[in-house]
């Protein structure tokens, strides 16, 4: 008898055992199970630990609740300004209900890689090239806003969404890296103009202040011919200003002016000088009697009278009321003086008689 109640004791032992072996689960931290028992929904849910359902009558679906990061496969598409691009983007979500998860819909998981495939392909035909490639920012939170959208009813929230690459067409590309460098030439080009300006208002300053002092634009050309000079391996071709030029031919000019001044006369010079004197000596009298004749008419008669004339023509004297040249209607009753004796050396010039002169003297 007791043989028997052991063995009863026994197998009740090991059929209890195998019950709660049955009905044990074991649930992670990070996870969460959701029971359905007979097909319905179990209110609770089952947390982290060591939890127990009935065997062959409850099934249990554990949902991770865990951040999943989830590879968007690359989407080829056609953006609004025509170009055909290949965008791959990657995504994170994470259950914030699992029952949800569980009942809402089939597979989560699939469900979510599924919209956000379609919503990448909307979202490159809805944006510029531009945009996609330095606006990324702002295509990531329409994606996500795009996906999110029918995620919350599945018990899932996208935590954050990032498109990684963007493929181009070889053509495409190689138009780009020619845009980029017609730009960088560009301004390039604009900083070497506002570089030479600046440079040209510097060199204007500096040439008004040589200007004031040319010896410092001959000290500015020695320097730089010792700059050049000082490297020995290349032929020196030295530039003349025309600055200097001038320079130097006004240091030329002022030279012989003085020279000029300081060099004594020779005979000839002096003795035509003193003749010359004596002349015009001998037509200031004749030039104070005409009295009503202005100086210019003056002057002009008492030249044309010391003109020497030829011998027909030296004693004869015209009448004061005849006509002919005004200026010697005064001396019409004077014997005109004898021609005079040639001199040796250059004979002395009357100074030209302007018409205006002439024309005074004839009135009188």
């Amino acid at each position: 008898m007791g043989e028997e109640l052991l063995t009863a004791a026994v197998l009740a032992g090991a059929a209890v055992i195998a019950y709660a072996g049955a009905a044990a689960r074991v649930v992670r931290q990070y996870e969460q199970g959701v029971v359905l028992r007979f097909g319905r929904l179990r209110s609770r849910v089952r947390g982290p630990g060591l939890t127990f359902v009935v065997p062959l009558v409850d099934r249990m679906h554990k949902v991770n609740m865990q951040i999943v990061t989830m590879p968007v496969p690359a989407q080829d598409g056609i953006t609004r300004d025509n170009v055909t691009v290949r965008v791959d983007a990657v995504i994170y979500f994470k259950v914030v209900a699992p029952v949800d998860a569980v009942i809402r819909v089939e597979d989560y998981r699939f469900a979510v890689s599924q919209i956000a495939q379609t919503s990448l392909r909307s979202i490159i035909g809805k944006s510029d090239l531009d945009d996609l490639l330095s606006n990324r920012e702002k295509l990531n939170q329409g994606l996500e806003l795009m996906i999110d959208n029918p995620a919350v009813e599945w018990g899932v929230t996208i935590d954050r969404v990032e498109i990684k690459d963007v493929s181009l067409p070889e053509t495409m590309k190689r138009s780009m890296a020619r845009q980029a460098e017609a730009d960088r030439e560009r301004r390039a080009r604009l900083i070497n103009a506002d570089a030479e300006l600046q440079a040209s208002k510097k060199l204007s300053q500096a040439a008004r202040e040589m200007s004031e002092t040319p010896s410092a634009l001959q000290l500015r050309l020695l320097q730089t011919v010792m700059a050049v000079a000082a490297e020995k391996n290349s032929t020196l071709v030295l530039p003349i200003p025309v600055e200097l030029l001038r320079f130097l031919e006004r240091s030329a000019e002022a030279a012989e002016h003085r020279t000029a001044e300081r060099s004594p006369a020779g005979p000839e010079d002096r003795r035509a000088a003193k003749e010359q004197e004596a002349v015009e000596g001998r037509q200031a009298p004749a030039g104070r009697e005409a009295g009503a004749a202005p100086d210019g008419a003056g002057s002009s008669a008492a030249l044309a009278g010391a003109r020497p004339e030829a011998p027909e023509t030296a004693g004869r004297h015209e009448p004061a009321g005849a006509p002919g040249d005004g200026a010697r209607a005064p001396y019409a009753d004077r014997p005109r003086p004898a021609a005079a004796a040639p001199v040796r050396g250059p004979a002395p010039t009357a100074p030209p008689v302007r018409d205006d002169d002439a024309g005074t003297a004839g009135c009188l």
